[in-house]
């Protein structure tokens, strides 16, 4: 399936949703529980310095990344925090490798220097996707949050970039 990434638009609001919901319902990759709306994920959109992907696939985004801050402290002010999500029936192709991709060179044109993340330890494909990436993993946040009642370990992921990789 072919597959191309541009920047979301408000259009997308709801299947970003919907994508992030599957996540969420999925409990791998992130602590939220509850179900996030169209109108929370129109409140990301139209920042350049937070820049929201989405690979269209047929026309209808099958997956999607952003970059959201860090910390709201001046110092973190070029380090953002990098998720990519794929709808579970589009996984598996490359859709994932497509946005992080895209989603990197986003966060250099908006001018981090780092992008970080974490993984639940267990996280087996996001771990292979981020490592071929060229993101290290920096340490373990042990009992990290509870997830339904469960103790999470997370591990660290960081990817520095511009001059700072260049350093």
């Amino acid at each position: 399936m072919q597959t191309r990434t541009r920047a979301a638009l408000k259009d997308d609001a709801e299947t970003i949703a919907a994508i992030y919901n599957e996540g969420i319902a999925e409990r791998s990759s992130t602590f939220e529980t509850d179900p996030r709306s169209a109108a929370e994920v129109l409140a990301w959109l139209g920042s350049d310095r937070q820049p929201v992907l989405v690979a269209a696939a047929a026309g209808s985004p099958a997956g999607w990344a952003r970059v959201a801050l860090y910390s709201p402290r001046p110092c973190y002010a070029g380090v953002g925090e990098a998720s990519v999500y794929v709808a579970s029936a589009h996984r598996g192709r490359g859709i994932g490798r497509e946005l992080a991709v895209e989603l990197v060179a986003a966060a250099e044109r908006a001018g981090y220097h780092k992008l970080v993340g974490k993984l639940f330890t267990d996280n087996e494909a996001s771990r292979r996707l981020v490592a071929r990436l060229g993101f290290r993993e920096v340490g373990t946040h042990l009992r990290h949050s509870r997830l339904d009642g469960h103790w999470r370990d997370v591990v660290l992921v960081e990817l520095l970039l511009g001059d700072a990789a260049a350093a």
